[in-house]
């Protein structure tokens, strides 16, 4: 077993592959790698005739890099650790904090290897996996990864994760849940179990049931309430950090209500008076009309709408009124004698 420690202190206890099994896996792996390599340039060597022997070297070198460096890095990375040797003997890689390895540990184990493995016929992984605790090689300790067993040996007695639960069990945990004092549950072991359930899928089944178990009984131990008898300590684990979640939920809405500020509720414009040619106030329809206050009317609210003004007619608008002209004075009467004088 090895202690694989996470970014978040939680130990994580894989049982990491030796030099035997390593050895069979990279085994395999480099027969399918010299085999399509072989096959490929066969091929190549037979379809490009044509081309001059500089050529054909060179073609053969980026082939020969392709199959031995660049394949075995993209079959890692993209299967998340699991070559096809590794995955037929039940092996992977991940990091040594246990999270799956990226393109960056790949490449720098299948250059690293290229050079141990091929280069130099193996001599320095067989001693440094020999030599390490661990069994790891010098590509391991320089990308920071380990190979770990995905699958327990036969007759090891594996466990499946979460097996079915009998729906009267959760039913009478549920009652049970509602009355537990989760006050002496110290914070480092709630992270622990977050950080089990978050990888309850990246684990050994055994490994999982073990460590569960364990934390199970701390739990059980600290809250006065012992993991029901058929239940998987994985589902009680769950089932309790669901219901610390829930109470946390609950304060936390009590006191974004206790300290948020009471809003008075707004009027509705409309429901403002408006007034009318004569004066008085015209209710619009549709909208009811406030009632009419009593002799011992309570005071409005403070956040009633101010009464409007009284209505006041507008001053009519003088009119323009025309000078009057004087009068013209009168002409003298002259008798008709057909003439008549100059104006």
């Amino acid at each position: 077993m090895s202690d694989l420690v996470t970014g978040e202190a939680v130990v994580l206890d894989l049982q990491t592959a030796k030099l035997p099994s390593r050895a069979l896996a990279i085994v395999l792996d480099l027969l399918i790698e010299f085999a399509a390599l072989f096959v490929s340039t066969l091929v190549m060597s037979v379809a490009l005739t044509d081309l001059d022997t500089a050529a054909l070297t060179a073609t053969m070198l980026g082939m020969t890099v392709f199959y031995l460096v660049a394949l075995p890095v993209m079959i890692e990375t993209f299967s998340h650790g699991r070559s096809v040797g590794k995955a037929a003997l039940g092996l992977r890689v991940v990091r040594t904090d246990g999270g799956p390895v990226r393109f960056r540990h790949s490449l720098v184990r299948g250059l690293v290897g290229f050079f141990e493995l091929i280069a130099i016929t193996g001599a320095p992984a067989v001693i440094t996996s020999a030599l390490n605790s661990d069994g790891k090689r010098l590509g391991d300790i320089f990308a920071g990864t380990v190979v770990v067993r995905e699958r327990t040996p036969a007759g090891a007695g594996a466990v499946s994760p979460l097996p079915p639960v009998h729906p009267q069990l959760l039913h009478d945990m549920g009652r049970e849940l509602v009355a537990m004092d989760l006050s002496a549950v110290p914070e480092p072991l709630w992270l622990a179990i977050r950080q089990l359930l978050g990888r309850i899928g990246q684990l050994d089944p055994a490994v999982t049931f073990r460590m569960s178990t364990g934390l199970a009984e701390d739990l059980a131990a600290r809250i006065g309430n012992p993991v029901p008898p058929g239940l998987h300590p994985a589902a009680y684990l769950g089932a309790v950090l669901t219901e610390r979640q829930r109470r946390e939920w609950m304060r936390a809405q009590q006191r974004f209500a206790a300290s948020a500020p009471v809003q008075p509720p707004v009027p509705h414009p409309a429901a403002a008076p408006v007034p009318t040619a004569d004066g008085r106030p015209h209710r619009v329809l549709g909208v009811p009309a406030a009632p009419a206050p009593g002799p011992y009317a309570p005071a409005p609210a403070p956040y009633a709408p101010a009464p409007a003004a009284p209505y006041a007619p507008a001053p009519a608008a003088p009119s323009f009124v025309k000078p009057a002209q004087p009068a013209e004075p009168p002409r003298p009467a002259t008798p008709d004698a057909g003439f008549a004088p100059p104006a």
